[in-house]
């Protein structure tokens, strides 16, 4: 059996069915070049029936790029086959995707009709599909929900009409992982004409179970797992492919190995939340804010003394450039004394235990502590005064009216104005702001939330930049949203040395 996990990608199909998120077909090929680039081997780049700019897409994606295996799904429709042939004219290497509900619920109340004629519908669309092409796939819907003695029937008769591909999809994200892999094992021994085709799995995470399902259907035989960026799609979402092809590269004793450059994990994950306009919630695993950050000393202490401690990936390894140590009232003498080697401190033990016993009681009154702060209390106070403070801001905007920023912005002491347009008040706000200051920074997150609820809400705003190779932070808060961002792209400015 070939160890080679086939990773396909559904980001631009059932990822991109996320309300509110969809791409334009530039985007849509600014993100399959991202995921050639990675290392995916089959992009599932739309549904082409559905509309023509679906069906545009996959025309484009299909010339845009040349290594993965460019897919389109059908439903088990004729006419749907036809629609999807005629979108993957362009592809160097294609398959289409047909499919058909296969549990009870779906037969009885979905397509109303029976299992003989499911099977029979299933065995017509596969025929058909492989007189466009030599690659199709076949997914079984509800295949969690269905039975297993039926399930093979309808799996051994597609595979027998010309199916390369079977998917096995648990679409409602209801089976447990043990009830899953032991259905792709089911499939293994009960279905006669199975090594004529590869196993898929298709797992949504309704109850969190995605990843766990997927990777036992690996360990129970299926070679090809179907993921998405961040884990986005209908309803909860899919299998997050960050946290499966992780999975692979951490357990050697899985025997399975796939093509992931890993390292551009984190990038691609950015590009996808920043296009569909999805902030990646701070603990999502692999890529969220947070996966590499420790605020508890015990943990901090832990990291400091060897990485693997506490974390089982180098950073490095997704793209990340280093752990973060974030200083709080839980956080330890070592994280401490890292931090002032880090900012050019190097203090004896009564030195620390006396900026300890400060840093404290300073904690406890603030949620995070800055450099600036640790500053302060080694005596590097910077005279009292920030090296960047806004003073004023004015901004005129409205419909029909490009947006006009004027920035105050006192640097070192000392007063200084630039007035610049954008594409909105707060893109003309940060270029006043750039043309103040002499480093060319590159905004890598923007990130705004509520704290309380109204129209006289509090907003919170996370601002993280790029400059020389380093991650700077800034924070603020204020009824003024674009005040707050300013000041948050202003805080964290003002950190770069």
């Amino acid at each position: 059996m070939d160890n080679k996990v086939i990773i396909f990608d559904t980001t631009l199909r059932d990822g991109e069915q996320v309300p509110g998120c969809q791409l334009n077909t530039i985007e849509k090929i600014e993100v399959a070049q991202a995921l050639e680039a990675l290392g995916v081997d089959v992009i599932e780049a739309g549904f082409p029936v559905s509309s023509p700019g679906d069906f545009n897409s996959v025309v484009e994606i299909s010339k845009a790029v040349s290594n993965p295996v460019i897919c389109a799904l059908t439903r088990a429709v004729k006419n749907d086959i036809e629609v999807a042939a005629r979108s993957l004219q362009h592809a160097k290497r294609k398959r289409i995707h047909t499919g058909i509900g296969t549990s009870p619920l779906h037969i009885q109340y979905k397509i109303k009709t029976t299992p003989d004629e499911i099977i029979k519908r299933a065995a017509d669309a596969v025929k058909y599909a492989r007189k466009f092409v030599d690659d199709v796939e076949f997914y079984a819907e509800d295949a969690g929900r269905s039975e297993n003695e039926f399930l093979a029937r309808v799996i051994e008769a597609v595979i027998t009409a010309g199916a390369t591909v079977v998917n096995i999809p648990d679409t409602t994200g209801y089976c447990l992982p043990e009830e899953y892999g032991s259905k792709i094992r089911y499939l293994k021994e009960n279905v006669s004409n199975i090594h004529k085709a590869i196993i898929s799995t298709h797992c949504h995470n309704d109850l969190g179970m995605a990843t766990a399902n997927t990777i036992m259907g690996v360990m129970n035989g299926a070679r090809q797992v179907e993921v998405a960026i961040n884990g986005i799609g209908e309803r909860a979402g899919n299998t997050s492919l960050e946290e499966v092809a992780m999975i692979i590269k951490s357990h050697h004793d899985l025997g399975v190995h796939s093509g992931i450059n890993t390292k551009l994990i984190y990038s691609t994950s950015r590009l996808v939340s920043t296009l569909m306009n999805m902030p990646v919630q701070a603990n999502k695993a692999i890529v969220g804010r947070n996966a590499f950050a420790h605020s508890s000393g015990i943990h901090q202490d832990g990291v400091l003394k060897k990485r693997e401690n506490y974390e089982i990936i180098d950073p490095v390894d997704v793209g990340i450039k280093e752990s973060t140590i974030i200083l709080t009232a839980r956080s330890g003498r070592a994280a401490l004394n890292h931090r002032l080697e880090l900012l050019g401190f190097n203090l004896g033990k009564e030195e620390l235990d006396d900026i300890y016993h400060r840093f404290l009681i300073l904690a406890d009154r603030k949620k995070e502590i800055k450099d600036e702060d640790i500053k302060i209390l080694a005596g590097d106070v910077f005279h009292g005064e920030k090296s960047l403070k806004l003073e004023t801001l004015q901004v005129t905007c409205g419909k029909k009216l490009i947006p006009v920023a004027t920035v105050g912005l006192k640097i070192n002491g000392e007063l200084h104005h630039a007035t610049s347009t954008g594409n909105g008040p707060v893109d003309a706000a940060f270029t006043a702001v750039k043309q103040l200051i002499s480093k060319t920074v590159h905004l890598e997150e923007f990130l705004i939330q509520a704290i309380t609820k109204g129209s006289d809400d509090v907003g919170k705003v996370h601002i993280q930049v790029e400059y020389n190779n380093g991650i700077y932070y800034g924070f603020s808060a204020h009824t003024d949203i674009v005040t707050a961002s300013v000041e948050a792209f202003i805080d964290a400015l003002a950190k770069i040395q």
